[in-house]
């Protein structure tokens, strides 16, 4: 005799809404689902400091942080950068001179390659170098900003030739302007660490830095 077979019939089914409510109960109240297992990666954003307001700006943010950024890295205030940059290329970073210096610091080939610029007109790359060539000249001259300067200019064997600053009017004048915007004629040599404090890089507010540089400057 054969049997017939009985299909199984899913009568549990009428359950199936419990269950959910139930499942749906018990993650809540555990927290399974939810823990940080569970959770989607977020990447963290890189930190951007807030720059002192009596700081120049470029206009550009993204430039402002690069020169802020530069000055730190090398214990070299970002004033100072600031007016070397606004007379060397009003902020241009794809100024080009007849003598054939480029960039935002209008660095030479020669300069560019000696502090590890590639690309001239890259304003990281740029800055990063011209910093390092101003913190170079620093120490050299014991931190007079003019002969740093002149030596910017001119070359330092020039001013090693004439024991000061060479008696070229684009040098003098080149001088003259900067060391007017910048306000200084000497700048500690320090570490980076001691440059925060002696140039107060730092600062409680928040407020964007909106300082136009030397709106009353005149050329």
């Amino acid at each position: 005799m054969k049997f017939r077979r009985k299909v199984p019939q899913f009568r549990s089914i009428k359950f199936a809404p419990f269950a959910i409510v139930s499942l749906f109960l018990f993650s809540n109240i555990t927290g399974i689902f939810f823990s940080r297992a569970f959770a989607p990666v977020v990447n963290a954003m890189p930190e951007v400091r807030s720059i002192p307001s009596d700081i120049p700006s470029s206009g550009n943010d993204d430039l402002d942080q690069i020169i802020f950024e530069a000055g730190e890295r090398q214990g070299i205030d970002p004033r100072f950068i600031h007016a070397v940059i606004w007379q060397e290329s009003k902020y241009d970073p794809n100024a080009h001179s007849p003598a054939g210096a480029e960039g935002l610091m209008q660095l030479m080939p020669a300069t560019a390659r000696r502090f590890g610029c590639k690309n001239a007109v890259d304003p990281i790359e740029n800055v990063k170098a011209g910093t390092k060539y101003l913190s170079w000249l620093l120490k050299r001259f014991n931190g007079d900003v003019q002969l740093t300067l002149a030596g910017y200019n001119a070359g330092e064997g020039a001013v090693d030739k004439y024991n000061g600053i060479p008696p070229y009017n684009e040098t003098q004048n080149y001088v003259r302007k900067i060391v007017g915007r910048y306000g200084k004629t000497y700048h500690p040599i320090l570490s980076p660490a001691a440059a925060i404090f002696a140039f107060h890089l730092t600062q409680k507010d928040t407020q964007p830095n909106s300082t136009p540089a030397y709106p009353n400057v005149s050329e």
